[in-house]
């Protein structure tokens, strides 16, 4: 299996910035886009649930009207591809059995064998109101963000995370909450403006020895 040096990691980390203005001209190539959507699908979850669903917003007209909802972050409307990660609203048993019955499916074997496997779920889940639940899922959702911004970091796309948007006004919008979703957080993706002046900017981050402890 091939694999990235260390240094190529680096110098793509280094590289990604999270970009203030798209180039409208530019979109990424459908090849390219379905290695990032994977990847979102590849993501690792707590038990395997993936409590989540990702609603990719192609249409411009659906962007613009989410746009006076986003703090009037341009990156809405101008990016190549953008990713609402919502989280689901609730784990319910029928959830559950729906994983162990994809799990059986894609690795075989009898039902039955999860059994154990299903109790420890359900008594974690049990244990959590609804509110405790959804703070579960949306954690979750961040782990996807991560491994979004940094897939497209090493295949040379420019990400932008994006908190600063209104989740309610979203949900409306995308009709999520008929679905059991609830909005978490958005990524705008695709290439960065020429004329971004954050792209050349350096990074400010502490000293390692100020961040990170080895025990």
């Amino acid at each position: 299996m091939s694999q990235l040096s260390p240094q190529d990691l680096l110098t793509q980390l280094k590289w990604r910035y999270a970009t203030k203005q798209f180039d409208t001209s530019k979109s990424i190539p459908d090849e390219t886009w379905s290695a990032l959507a994977t990847s979102l699908i590849l993501t690792p979850s707590s038990f395997g649930l993936q409590p989540w669903h990702f609603i990719v917003v192609k249409n411009q007209e659906i962007r613009e009207e989410l746009l006076p909802h986003s703090w009037g972050q341009k990156q809405v409307t101008d990016c190549s591809h953008f990713v609402v990660l919502a989280a689901k609203t609730s784990m319910s048993e029928v959830a559950i059995d729906s994983f162990l019955k994809r799990t059986i499916k894609v690795r075989g074997g009898e039902i039955d064998q999860l059994n154990p496997y299903r109790d420890m779920m359900l008594g974690f889940i049990g244990q959590m109101d609804e509110s405790k639940q959804l703070q579960w899922a949306k954690l979750q959702t961040y782990i996807a963000l991560g491994q979004l911004m940094t897939s497209a970091a090493v295949l040379g796309i420019d990400a932008c995370p994006m908190e600063g948007i209104n989740p309610t006004e979203y949900d409306r919008i995308l009709e999520l909450p008929e679905k059991g979703l609830t909005t978490s957080v958005a990524c705008a993706l695709g290439y960065r403006s020429a004329e971004d002046k954050y792209a050349t900017a350096p990074k400010v981050r502490f000293e390692m020895s100020e961040s990170l402890t080895l025990l």
